[in-house]
């Protein structure tokens, strides 16, 4: 009893009428509701042995057949990564000798130019313009024909991996 009256006295505080709103009222407590899933006895059916057989046979083909393509599919990209590979370094051959040639011509102009100031006459001027338009023009066909040559091997070396590839793919697969 004493312990009573002391919490008689601990609690005696006022309470508003919201807190034992709250005191009555329960929350309801959501969960997930709960179903029996029904049992089904499977029926225990002999599977002859030719299905087994069928079966067995076209597991293994499959196998195989994705032994096989796996293979392809690793020899191509083996294919591509040499064939990007020597594309890139014959574009980079190209542009550097593209480089160069623009440099060649670029020193010719400043020559021509050089020479020209120094002119002390028209007909000096006019035999220098033409034996520098000569001398450029044999320069531009020699040029033309050496990108032309350099584009003709790096596309020959670009597409050699391809055909080799493709022949070996089909080989693979078949």
């Amino acid at each position: 009893m004493a312990e009573a009256t002391t919490k008689v006295k601990t609690t005696a505080k006022p309470v508003s009428q919201a807190s034992t709103f709250e005191a009555k009222v329960e929350t309801p407590t959501f969960g997930i509701p709960k179903f029996e899933f029904p049992k089904f006895e499977v029926p225990k059916i002999e599977v002859p042995a030719a299905f087994r057989e069928l079966a067995e046979r076209s597991v293994t083909q499959a196998r195989d057949g994705y032994e096989k393509m796996k293979a392809v599919a690793e020899d191509a990209t083996d294919v591509l990564e040499d064939t990007y590979a020597t594309a890139s370094k014959g574009a980079t051959d190209y542009t550097l000798k593209t480089i160069e040639i623009a440099r060649a011509n670029t020193n010719a102009a400043f020559d021509f130019a050089t020479q020209l100031v120094a002119v002390k006459s028209l007909s000096e001027a006019v035999e220098l313009t033409s034996a520098h338009t000569r001398k450029q023009f044999d320069a531009f066909i020699e040029q033309s024909k050496e990108l032309a040559a350099l584009a003709q091997r790096v596309a020959t070396e670009t597409t050699e991996p391809i055909k080799s590839g493709v022949s070996k793919v089909f080989k693979i697969a078949a």
